[in-house]
């Protein structure tokens, strides 16, 4: 059985020197709140663009150089989401020009639900007039120079380090399918909250040859859903990446969701619940970083692949049409964009190129998965593949939830009428978890 060596937080080798290490990293960040107000990506009760900003929004960029040469790319996103032709082009730009695999780079994004809409993400929930979708399209095509320009900063950053990695714990996130919100508070008071979570907060660290920490990636298993008004915000990751920058002056910090899409922090909806939330984060991640962690060493690879997760059923054109007439404006809009499709060659695929990636980075092994993965993935994998694997959602290619068997089954918003808003045509089959389960099994055991 595969295992990883890095559960505990206690270390099992004395601290080791960059120099010793091997490897070399460089960070850096590129601001990418919207220069004008523009839609707001999140929620669909959204009536009008921004009209502020609570925090700026950022890509940042982390290259890492192992001990035997092979270089990986990690950006994170302060963004709902991405869709697929967004996500080959910003990594199409990096691998072209910093002459990497595929493979070699994962983008990740936080999930908040304060920040702009992104070209086809979420592509049945807005309704934008001809200016708003301008600036939807200019901010998308700028995206690829913005993150690329992050990516080349955190190259000519590069220096020598130690890397290491633990993880933590904080439990704020509460599975929303079992638990109603206004029950949160006196459920949690009793210990009585219901349904599957993932506490753990994976860290890894990045220092220089004195110990000053350079760089700082971390990631959580819950929504970023904590605030909903009209500003442009990172919710508590961001919060969270604020509060440690603060800590450890010159470093940068990085974060990337997991398997939180039937996760929510609660209660919620104030700037001061979403300060908190990144506090509590934060703290973990400092917890961890105040230990002695085990250094990352030994071989490195890195796998991507894109499979094909079949959808339950491709409606017809007559469906099409008689739903395009739909009441329910949203049911409506999703129609009229499968219509479009059902024109282009090759009309609706049965199908999706689902985006399945792997790094092993020494004793670390990352698995990220494209999509609102629900948390019943990071659960099965580590208890099938080892209790240390990291496990992200929301990576490459955010096209919809990715309910397991057991939502699949149950429906509702992450099992089914979600899909509405993402545009694709039917729920998936009911093969969906095996298909994703299997091809994780596959790149793991290909190492």
């Amino acid at each position: 059985m595969f295992r990883l060596a890095l559960v505990a937080l206690t270390a099992l080798a004395g601290p080791v020197s960059a120099q010793e290490a091997g490897w070399k990293a460089g960070f850096a960040a590129e601001k990418i709140t919207p220069p004008e107000p523009m839609w707001m990506s999140g929620y669909a009760s959204r009536t009008a663009p921004a009209d502020g900003t609570e925090t700026d929004l950022w890509a940042k960029a982390a290259v890492l150089t192992a001990p035997d040469g092979k270089r990986f790319v990690l950006v994170t996103l302060d963004l709902v989401g991405i869709d697929r032709p967004t996500s080959v082009e910003v990594a199409k730009a990096i691998s072209d020009k910093h002459k990497l695999p595929r493979e070699a780079v994962a983008l990740a994004t936080s999930h908040t639900h304060c920040g702009p809409v992104l070209r086809q993400n979420l592509s049945a929930m807005y309704f934008l007039d001809a200016k708003q979708a301008k600036l939807v399209e200019d901010y998308g095509a700028a995206l690829s120079g913005r993150v690329l320009r992050a990516v080349d900063a955190a190259v000519a950053r590069a220096e020598p380090v130690s890397l290491s990695a633990a993880v933590g714990t904080v439990g704020f996130a509460v599975n929303r399918r079992e638990n109603k919100e206004p029950d949160v508070p006196a459920l949690r008071e009793k210990g009585a909250l219901k349904g599957p979570t993932d506490h753990a907060v994976p860290v890894l660290a990045a220092r220089d040859a004195k110990g000053s920490l350079k760089g700082v990636v971390f990631g959580y298993a819950c929504h970023a859903t904590v605030l909903g008004f009209q500003k442009w915000c990172g919710d508590y990751p961001g919060f969270a990446q604020i509060e440690l920058e603060k800590a450890h002056p010159g470093a940068v910090a990085m974060f990337w969701a997991g398997c939180g899409a039937d996760q929510n922090p609660l209660p919620r909806r104030t700037v001061e619940l979403a300060r908190g939330y990144g506090k509590q984060l934060a703290d973990a991640v400092d917890a961890v970083l105040a230990k002695p962690m085990p250094p990352v060493g030994g071989a490195t690879s890195a796998t991507y692949r894109e499979i094909p997760l079949p959808l339950h059923e491709i409606p017809s054109r007559e469906a099409l049409l008689k739903t395009a007439e739909s009441q329910n404006k949203y049911e409506a809009a999703r129609a009229k964009l499968l219509l479009k499709q059902l024109e282009t060659p090759g009309g609706i695929p049965a199908d999706y190129p689902y985006p399945v990636q792997t790094w092993k980075l020494g004793g670390v092994t990352w698995v990220l998965l494209g999509g609102e993965v629900v948390v019943d993935y990071s659960l099965r994998l580590k208890r099938e593949l080892g209790a240390g694997l990291w496990v992200a959602g929301y990576a490459n290619d955010v096209m919809a939830y990715i309910p397991s068997a057991r939502v699949l089954r149950e429906g509702g918003y992450e099992g089914a009428t979600s899909m509405i808003y993402y545009g694709l045509p039917s729920v998936w089959g009911p093969e969906v978890e095996e298909r994703i389960v299997a091809e994780v099994r596959r790149q793991v055991g290909a190492k």
